[in-house]
C-alpha cells in the first residue's frame, strides 16, 4: 500500500496514530521495507522477519542484522518485536540485544480467543 501511493497511506496512518491505534512495521527486513519510509512514517513497532530470527544463533550475517534493526528500531524511538521464536537460545540472544518483544511457538502455538483466555489464566503467555 505504502508503494502504490505514500501520501495517502500516511495521511491514513497519521489519522490512525490520532485515534491511538499503534502501528508496526511488520517483516522489517524483507521484501518492500526502505529505511526511507522509516523517517517519515508514524510508526511504534518494527518486526523482525522470522527469517533472520531462525538464524540468529548461527552468528553470521543474519545475526548482524538482527543487532542492527534492534539497534536502528530503538534509536528511533520504536519498539523492536521479532517474529518467529521458537528457541531458548534465539530468545537468549534478543534478550541479549535489548528485542523488546517476541512472538513465535517457543511462547504458545496459535490459539482461538477462547483458548488464548485460558492460556493467560494459566500464565503461560506474557502480555
Amino acid at each position: 500500500m505504502l508503494i502504490d501511493d505514500r501520501e495517502r497511506a500516511l495521511r491514513v496512518l497519521e489519522d490512525l496514530k490520532r485515534l491511538g491505534v499503534q502501528i508496526a512495521v511488520d517483516d522489517f527486513g524483507t521484501g518492500y521495507s526502505s529505511l526511507s519510509y522509516l523517517s517519515g512514517l508514524p510508526v511504534d513497532c518494527l518486526k523482525i522477519d522470522r527469517a533472520f530470527v531462525t538464524r540468529l544463533v548461527k552468528g553470521g550475517r543474519d545475526a548482524a542484522l538482527a543487532q542492527a534493526i534492534i539497534s536502528m528500531g530503538h534509536g528511533l524511538g520504536l519498539r523492536v518485536l521479532a517474529e518467529g521464536v521458537e528457541t531458548a537460545e534465539q530468545l537468549a540472544f534478543l534478550r541479549q540485544h535489548d528485542c523488546n518483544e517476541g512472538q513465535g511457538y517457543f511462547f504458545a502455538k496459535p490459539a482461538a480467543p477462547e483458548a488464548l483466555a485460558d492460556l493467560l489464566k494459566k500464565g503461560k503467555v506474557d502480555v
